[in-house]
């Protein structure tokens, strides 16, 4: 059993195996954005608000609210079934989607956010890795609380060592974890209720246990629930039975429902910088290429950590241009074209302001 916080990977069923990106080349991108659509075999997506239903069902996410009982790899199983069904339906010619992938592993017991790719959307899996998440929880006290225990737990809001439980699915050594945020929401007798923002990997079982033995009367967990797993909330939280029957009218041909239901997979990039490409470039990107600074037409602000390093090649901490695609702390970026699709996920080795080289290398093709 896998524990309720295991978020070392995102988990899948029969997700596509892109291999990632293939031979990067030499290539240069035309910045020129050129036609949107160069014929039938453009491997560039419609808009996201343009979409067909079974393309947005091909390549997008559903934001489930899982229950307690099912593990997760089941959940996602049965939302791969439900839409292959309808897929079977809508566009009986197409292909079905091969699998579907969530963000981290819950518990069976544990209820709440599990946002679950679907189809080519399985090759962004990685990005849930990025984002942090939020839990409510129970706090299952085996005392009376000291009359200092917010004091206690407010000195857990920091960085923090945890080595996973026995039961983990990962090698269990010691680590370390962010806790950004730990708030005491209730507390009464030997019950709290916490509300946790911590970074991807933290379990939230292992520290209510170390939670109890600092306030020195021991404690476990109780019910847990994940209420946000960046960039998804509880706010837009979606049951099975909701996206069974959004299916189920799309099928009778409203398909208002399953749009509220299903979002374009570009909703699960919304928290990572963003670089925006010509559609010229993107179609190189879709044969392997990475993406070159001619092909580059905007960036987030905050997509790189040093613009003056790479600005200045003279500059002490400059990244000398062939460490940059071996750099492995470069920033995950997704790759855009203008009218908002999503290319390609990457690390950004260079700067976007250059007028040559390499601006993205590739990790993952979405096209």
């Amino acid at each position: 059993m896998t524990d309720d916080t295991d978020d070392t990977t995102a988990g899948s069923t029969t997700a596509d195996a892109d291999p990632g990106p293939a031979d990067s080349g030499s290539t240069t991108a035309d910045a020129d954005p050129g036609p949107a659509d160069s014929g039938p075999d453009d491997p560039l997506r419609a808009p996201p608000g343009e979409r067909s239903v079974p393309e947005l069902l091909r390549f997008g996410v559903v934001n489930v609210d899982k229950p307690a009982g099912p593990s997760s790899h089941q959940l996602s199983a049965w939302v791969r079934d439900a839409i292959n069904d309808a897929l079977a339906t809508l566009d009986p010619d197409g292909p079905r989607i091969d699998g579907v992938a969530h963000a981290g592993t819950l518990d069976p017991k544990v209820t709440g956010c599990l946002p679950t790719l679907t189809g080519t959307a399985t090759r962004m899996a990685q990005v849930f890795l990025e984002g942090s998440k939020e839990y409510v929880s129970v706090l299952e006290l085996h005392g009376p609380a000291p009359a200092d225990f917010r004091d206690v737990v407010a000195e857990f809001e920091a960085e923090i060592y945890q080595k996973p439980p026995r039961k983990s699915a990962v090698t269990r050594r010691l680590r370390t974890r962010t806790v950004h945020d730990l708030d005491v929401l209730e507390l009464a007798e030997r019950r709290a209720l916490l509300r946790i923002g911590c970074e991807s990997g933290t379990y939230v079982r292992k520290l209510c246990h170390d939670l109890g033995l600092a306030v020195g009367v021991g404690a476990h967990m109780g019910h847990l629930r994940r209420t946000a797993t960046d960039p998804f909330d509880d706010r837009d939280l979606h049951t099975l039975q909701d996206l069974v029957d959004a299916l189920a009218w799309a099928e009778a041909g409203d398909d208002g429902f399953l749009r509220e239901v299903v979002r374009p997979a570009e909703d699960a990039l919304a928290h990572l910088p963003s670089v925006t490409i010509a559609p010229s470039a993107a179609r190189n990107v879709a044969t392997g290429a990475p993406v070159y600074a001619p092909g580059v037409i905007d960036s987030d602000p905050d997509a790189y950590r040093d613009p003056d390093a790479y600005r200045d090649p003279d500059a002490s901490d400059a990244v000398p241009e062939s460490e940059r695609d071996a750099d492995a702390d470069a920033p995950l970026v997704a790759c855009f074209t203008p009218n908002g699709t999503a290319v390609c996920l990457g690390r950004l080795v260079g700067d976007p302001d250059a007028d040559s080289g390499t601006v993205v290398a590739l990790e993952r093709v979405l096209l």
